[in-house]
């Protein structure tokens, strides 16, 4: 059974289309990349998994349980909104970090509001802070800045707060890791560093959503791959299928940008 399942989603700002009956599904372990030109609705798509926005129409399912569905007011409730959050994980372009805490505290944050929600938490207080301290120490350690714990993100370069955000998204578990291109922030240099990690937790099996200017990396670190334009789901197929044969002529354009010269 899929693990995600996207369908009919639209989705309009004031009398601007933004998605139109955007339809997939992703199963458990796989990795989705995303790609098309800007304004074609790959960031749009990412909010409204999210829940950053609400779409018009359409249904999402995860784990067979509908988190939303446009037709169905109860799921739709702002006091549910946090707890369907949870299913995802977003990393942003900017990072999106907390800058008066350190590295460490910018992981543990999130996981410790929801702590304090726990009706044992008081009497277990320091047993659970020592519990998420711990796997916050370890996610760092996985993204390689364990020596960076102490540091407040005007501390670290860009690619470490990417890293830092990365490990941030990945403490609250979520069962699908969305990016939303996650490299367009940080210069040259910086992005390898990134697109490193992110080829692991694919490697490991991590349940991924990617959107993506990095056309080789797309290719190489997805399972699948969609083409959006103008709101449209255009192309979806295997990775060798899209960038090597594309169906669609429009496909054919926006990769033969990438591939001259």
């Amino acid at each position: 059974m899929a693990i995600l399942e996207v369908e009919h989603i639209c989705k309009s700002f004031n009398r601007t289309e933004v998605l139109k009956d955007i339809s997939f599904s992703l199963e458990k372990g796989q990795a989705v990349s995303i790609i098309g030109s800007s304004g074609s609705g790959k960031t749009t798509l990412l909010r409204c998994l999210n829940f950053l926005e609400k779409p018009d129409k359409g249904v999402i399912r995860v784990n067979g349980e509908t988190l939303f569905d446009a037709s169905d007011l109860s799921t739709q409730k702002e006091s549910a909104i946090r707890k369907k959050r949870l299913h995802f994980g977003l990393v942003f372009q900017s990072f999106n970090l907390f800058p008066q805490y350190t590295a460490l505290e910018n992981i543990m944050l999130a996981k410790e509001l929801l702590a304090k929600e726990e009706p044992d938490y008081k009497s277990r207080k320091k047993e659970i802070q020592e519990e998420i301290r711990t796997q916050a120490e370890g996610l760092l350690n996985k993204m390689g800045l364990s020596n960076r714990k102490d540091n407040y993100p005007h501390q670290l370069s860009g690619g470490q707060c990417q890293r830092v955000a990365i490990a941030r998204a990945l403490a609250l578990k979520p069962d699908i890791l969305c990016f939303d291109e996650p490299t367009s922030a940080l210069d040259p240099e910086l992005t390898g560093e990134v697109l490193k990690v992110i080829r692991g937790l694919a490697e490991q099996k991590t349940t991924m959503i990617i959107v993506t200017h990095e056309m080789a990396f797309a290719r190489d670190v997805a399972d699948q791959v969609i083409f959006m334009d103008d709101g449209y789901i255009l192309e979806h197929g295997d990775p060798m299928q899209v960038f090597e044969n594309p169906k669609e002529e429009r496909t054919r354009q926006f990769l033969s940008r990438y591939t001259q010269g």
